[in-house]
């Protein structure tokens, strides 16, 4: 009877720990996902920002820039698609409208740098001001969505979350990638080679070296060497013939020996010289 009830208990805590974890797991997938719908909707308001710039941009560039009319329409065709999708969730469809709108404003704003009249209108500057910083928002809220997806996926998709995603029918989100390839270029640095100054005042000490090549230059026809060295040219320098060395001379020989000069001389009155 022991036994059993151990058994038993161990059985109701484990059944209630699964469906502990799972009740933590079902709110945790929740809050992911509304997280994700956040997200987005703060994407989708600055895509609706530009939809509403972008008319007043093209109105005013019409004023100055006529013949750019096949631009200006390319504009108002992709921001009427794309304001149709405004509706929707985010989809592949729409990010590639997207994704042709952001370049065709982009070249818009490149042919007006050829009307310095438009350049200088107020309205047209500070349109263009408000359109830069809708990009950069578009831009900044787009990277923060797409971390949310990948967590909101990848916590789906994990075991044994995933039990518990496909028992709460939970669907995996779609990104809202951009493919543009001026977007996803990484910008080019470039450093000015300089050559580096020849070194002055080095010297080779092996004459048949060539410094330029790093190789060994040809040596000329010559003798068999018979000392380390000669075969890279260096010359022995001749020897010296041997001195002959004089033997220094006895105390006797030298001159003046024995023959000391007394401290005073003779003539000092009073001096005796000694005795020998």
């Amino acid at each position: 009877m022991t036994a059993f009830w151990v058994v038993l208990v161990l059985l109701i805590l484990l059944v209630v720990g699964a469906v502990l974890y799972g009740i933590g797991a079902y709110n945790s997938l929740v809050r992911m996902r509304n997280l994700v719908e956040e997200s987005w909707r703060q994407v989708d308001v600055e895509l609706n920002r530009r939809y509403d710039l972008i008319p007043n941009l093209v109105e005013t560039v019409k004023g100055y820039a006529k013949h750019e009319s096949g631009t200006l329409e390319d504009v108002v065709r992709l921001r009427n698609q794309a304001a149709g999708m405004a509706s929707g969730a985010p989809s592949e469809q729409r990010a590639g409208v997207e994704e042709q709108l952001t370049g065709a404003i982009r070249q818009l704003l490149v042919t007006v740098e050829a009307y310095p009249d438009l350049k200088a209108n107020t309205s047209f500057v500070e349109l263009q001001r408000q359109l830069a910083d809708t990009e950069d928002r578009i831009a900044n809220g787009r990277r923060y969505y797409n971390a949310n997806v990948r967590n909101y996926n990848t916590r789906i998709e994990s075991f044994p979350t995933s039990l518990i995603a496909g028992f709460g029918k939970f669907q995996r989100a779609t990104y809202f990638e951009v493919n543009d390839a001026q977007v996803r270029q990484a910008p080019k640095v470039s450093f000015d080679a300089t050559p580096a100054a020849p070194a002055v005042g080095v010297a080779f000490e092996t004459p048949n070296f060539s410094a330029r090549s790093g190789t060994q230059d040809a040596l000329p026809p010559a003798a068999e060497p018979t000392q380390s060295g000669q075969a890279f040219g260096y010359q022995a320098a001749p020897e010296a013939e041997p001195v002959q060395a004089t033997p220094p001379a006895t105390p006797q020989q030298a001159p003046g020996y024995g023959t000391a000069v007394p401290p005073y001389p003779p003539q000092t009155p009073g001096y005796t010289p000694p005795q020998s």
